[in-house]
């Protein structure tokens, strides 16, 4: 690193934690790539958490004259936010915000999710106006600094239109909060000359009729290219333009730390229909069509109306398009619109429907038009439509790059132009490239599978970019940039498009803002024609000599981050789409063979980074519109580093072998444990074992440790001859740990199981050699996947034998091996407790609900075999105050993972006990023992199997009773 970055890298550590400052060559790598198909590596990283922290970068920037870029998260696809200088990141430590007691406002920081906005909102009615398709993984700092927009919002409720108020960091430190009456009186004093420079820009705007038109006319219809020139002409008080110009502008005239907008009335009653047209100009004309349709009250009917061509359907593996394709030679007119209406009343929507329905019914369909008001059926057709740039993306060709920009015409022109720009994408070649979006608002997405490999394809894609400003700008005098920021791959055209005038006009306010150039440099405003075909990201593939088909699908990945709210440790060491990014270069490295030492370097920098904090619990394939598992990335890694002639995979292979005796030898070591705990007492242990886990790495103790328990031979149940019967296999968890010292149960889980199914006039039959069973689990987190493998072909034996060959079923205590059962044994029934206990035993025992707080965890396991919903309506059976706290998935405990890397526990659960206490619970439920582990011990209170809740809550039913149902 080069002065004068050590100069600033020196000053920073004296006001921002060094472990927030990430220099090192992984982490720069992996926070300086984004979705988009550019990238640039930044010499700093920084994690900041305070308006105190930016101010003092950016003064410290300028001072030193080094440019400063920032990210939070929200549909940057173009080169929106990289950076080769300093990336100032703005992420999990800007979630705070506020609402208004009617819900009609709420002020947020820039790190907040968009679905998250909208959960907060719901129960006031309320939603979140802007709406960009990725608004599950988007945050508002980058829905605001793009103006991403989406289905429903247009024009009419994006960022700009809903927002009330902004506070900005400027370039040079400056905190102005233009909502707030002392900041903007200080301001006026401090930054005399900047107001005046914003008043003479609105002046001469509005002195100049010509160009006032022009502004109206560009946004009449969605438009971001080049800086937000609307404020100009809507607002008279500078400070409201300051506010607004911040929309759009992608971080190059201030940084975002807080705003407060106007929320929008959420409709109770929706309804959708995906309609299908023959002919994409048919389509297009239906779309005008219900474009006009307004009720009494001169509200528009129809909310959306989201076009998907043939590529679209197709790559989404869309029924209707199989059909189509089986009927006709040419499927490429088929062409999809995904249309939805609400409304305030049952009544109203089916007046709405009927209206639309009669509108279509002027156009041309290829199937009926159906409306559904059920929300599991039409969830399913905007869940696909949120997915269709991963899932496009997802079938390019190896090697190639997924890139995607957005154009919008005015809605006069929308068939012409839709069908102009199709045969103008195919005229180019672009075979896969496929048109979805916002057709109501006459905005498109085009995707583009592109090889940048040879300047022959480098020279066609800047011929397709040619031709397309020459048809959005010249022929229909539409916007290049319909939303998502202008980018570097549009900045060479911003003048082009609004011409001399308004492109000084926007000049004239970067100066304003920034008059060093330093924020966000090359993006909007870039002198070089040619800066949109330099600095591709490259996207090599992923191999091994195996051939593992998970890796097929890895390669998938176009990186877009939407895995990364179910990815625990995103935002503590690597999220799982850098995991992704960091394996490429690896794979990159080793193929070209030119660099080893940077090779050896970044392996031994991903060791801990992304090897060793990977949970490997796979929620983020759960978000994931290709459903990529990181965690089976994360596992062959393991795999490439522990081969057969190891000493950790020997170790692990004897330990598959002799299972017995390694549960036998831990039996004592817990009971040592626990004798110590009693000795030392609770603080001194603690701090004994937290001494030896940090200097000798050995496995953290916590007072939530179990103390060490043997099953004995089950009793025989009660019931004889008929009785029905289940196998029940306990996990090597349960058959080895027993109760914490202080736990509030007092029976360990096998034997409460037990007690549970005898209750219920179960008899229990448990597996032959029980002790020397396991699922495999635990070899497959190692990445040992031949033995875990080979241990579940045995468990799979002896179930097999032990239910009579799938005469009964086979119940599993423990979510996450039950998941690994599922995944891999397929012969016979198998269920974990909540599941086991809702489908069979409900009927069996009367529940007699408590009237106290219970807090509920469901498990990584749980949530993938589709069963949180099951183990609520259990728990709600037995208490009537069930709680799961929000914003809590994977707890970070991964089998082990809890004991050896307790730090990755505690951040997955860092939400946690501000809700407990809130609510004053006293106690947890779950179905996995460890995850309970590290649950109690970041919570402050007991968490146990939820079949201690069910015993405790449940009576068995009378048998006259229950022969009489």
């Amino acid at each position: 690193m080069k002065e004068p970055y050590l100069s600033f890298l020196h000053e920073a550590l004296r006001f921002i934690p060094q472990e927030r400052i990430y220099t090192d060559e992984l982490r720069c790598l992996a926070w300086g790539t984004d979705a988009g198909f550019y990238r640039l590596v930044p010499q700093i990283v920084v994690r900041s958490d305070s308006e105190y922290e930016v101010s003092e970068l950016l003064r410290l920037a300028d001072r030193l004259k080094l440019p400063v870029t920032f990210r939070a998260a929200g549909t940057s696809l173009s080169g929106q936010s990289i950076s080769d200088s300093i990336l100032i990141v703005a992420g999990k430590h800007w979630e705070q915000y506020s609402i208004s007691p009617d819900g009609n406002q709420i002020t947020l920081q820039p790190g907040i999710v968009g679905q998250r906005v909208n959960e907060l909102l719901a129960p006031y009615g309320r939603k979140f106006a802007p709406d960009p398709a990725s608004v599950k993984s988007a945050m508002v700092g980058g829905i605001v600094m793009n103006n991403a927009s989406g289905m429903n919002c247009g024009t009419h409720a994006n960022s700009d239109r809903v927002m009330l108020s902004a506070r900005i960091i400027l370039a040079d430190g400056t905190v102005l909060d233009t909502g707030d009456p002392i900041s903007r009186a200080g301001f006026e004093v401090t930054h005399r000359d900047f107001i005046r420079g914003i008043c003479h820009l609105r002046d001469r705007i509005h002195a100049n009729p010509k160009l006032l038109e022009r502004i109206r006319y560009k946004y009449a219809i969605k438009n971001v290219t080049g800086l937000n020139l609307l404020p100009f002409v809507c607002f008279d008080d500078p400070f409201d333009i300051i506010a607004h110009l911040m929309v759009g502008s992608e971080g190059t005239l201030a940084f975002l730390s807080q705003v407060t907008m106007r929320t929008e009335y959420d409709y109770p009653y929706k309804a959708s229909a995906m309609v299908y047209f023959t002919d994409i100009r048919e389509a297009c004309r239906a779309v005008v069509a219900m474009k006009k349709l307004t009720d009494s009250k001169e509200e528009w009917i129809v909310k959306g109306a989201e076009l998907l061509d043939y590529k679209s359907l197709s790559s989404v593996d869309d029924p209707i398009y199989i059909k189509y394709k089986g009927e006709v030679t040419d499927p490429s007119g088929l062409t999809a619109v995904l249309t939805e209406t609400k409304a305030r009343t049952p009544e109203e929507l089916k007046a709405r429907i009927a209206t639309i329905e009669q509108t279509l019914s002027a156009f041309r369909t290829y199937i009926p038009v159906h409306f559904t008001d059920n929300p599991a059926e039409y969830g399913k057709y905007w869940a696909i439509r949120s997915g269709i740039f991963p899932s496009v993306g997802g079938t390019r060709r190896p090697g190639t790059t997924c890139l995607i920009e957005d154009v919008a015409f005015h809605i006069e022109d929308l068939p012409e132009a839709t069908a102009d720009l199709q045969a103008l994408i195919a005229r180019h070649g672009y075979d896969d490239a496929c048109i979805y979006g916002h057709a109501l608002e006459g905005n498109y997405h085009f995707i583009l599978n592109q090889s940048f490999s040879t300047q022959a394809e480098v020279d066609r894609y800047e011929a397709l970019m040619e031709d397309v400003k020459t048809l959005v700008v010249d022929k229909y005098d539409g916007s290049l940039k319909a939303e998502h920021g202008t980018g570097r791959n549009m900045a060479p055209y911003v003048r082009y498009e609004w011409g001399d005038e308004a492109y000084e006009v926007m000049k004239s306010v970067k100066q304003l803002f920034d008059p060093k150039g330093l924020l966000n440099p090359g993006v909007i405003f870039n002198d070089d024609p040619k800066c949109h075909l330099k600095h591709f990201k490259p996207l090599p593939m992923i191999t091994d000599d195996k051939g593992h088909a998970s890796l097929s699908k890895i390669n998938r990945c176009i990186e877009c981050g939407f895995c990364e709210v179910n990815c625990l440790s995103c935002g503590f060491t690597l999220s799982s789409r850098q995991r992704i990014v960091i394996q490429r270069e690896l794979a990159r490295l080793r193929q070209e063979g030119n660099d080893p030492a940077r090779l050896a370097l970044l392996e031994k920098q991903y060791h801990y980074l992304g090897n060793q904090t990977c949970a490997g619990d796979g929620l983020c394939s759960m978000s994931c519109p290709m459903s990529i598992n990181t965690g089976d990335l994360t596992h062959l890694v393991r795999q490439r580093l522990l081969p057969p002639d190891s000493l950790g995979y020997k170790a692990g292979n004897y330990a598959s072998r002799h299972f017995a005796g390694i549960k036998g030898a831990l039996r004592p070591v817990l009971t040592l444990a626990d004798t110590a705990h009693v000795i030392l007492g609770t603080a001194a242990m603690s701090k004994l074992t937290h001494g030896m886990h940090t200097l000798l790495g050995i496995p953290q103790w916590s007072p939530a440790m179990p103390k060490a328990f043997k099953p004995e031979q089950p009793q025989p149940s009660n019931e004889k001859g008929d009785c029905e019967a289940v196998v029940y296999f306990p996990s090597c968890i349960n058959q080895t740990m027993g109760l914490a010292r202080k736990s509030p149960v007092e029976q360990a889980l096998v034997n409460k199981m037990v007690a549970l199914l005898h209750k219920a006039g179960y008899r229990v039959i448990f597996p032959k050699d029980m002790e020397k069973l396991c699922c495999g689990t635990i070899w497959e987190s190692k990445g040992m996947m031949d033995i875990a493998d080979r241990k579940t072909h045995e468990l799979e034996e002896a179930l097999w034998e032990a239910s009579e060959q799938g005469r009964y079923p086979v119940l599993c205590d423990q979510s996450p091996c039950l998941h690994r059962m599922r995944e891999t044994i397929h012969r016979m029934k198998l269920y974990e407790p909540a599941e086991f206990i809702y489908t069979f035993l409900r009927s069996r025992l009367v529940f007699k609900p408590v009237d106290r707080p219970v807090a509920l965890h469901i498990t990584c396991s749980m949530r993938k075999m589709g069963l949180a919903d099951t183990l609520i309506a259990l728990a709600r059976l037995c208490s009537t105050q069930v709680f799961v706290p929000e914003e809590v998935g994977c707890c970070g405990f991964a089998g082990d993972r809890g004991f050896t890397h307790p730090e990755l526990n505690a951040y997955a659960l860092r939400k946690l006990r501000p809700q407990i206490e809130e609510r004053n619970i006293q106690i947890g439920y779950s179905n996995s023992r460890t995850c309970e582990i590290g649950l109690t011990t970041n919570s402050g209170i007991p968490y146990v199997s939820i079949a201690y809740l069910v015993d405790e809550c449940t009576t068995a039913k009378d048998k006259k009773e229950e022969q009489s149902l």
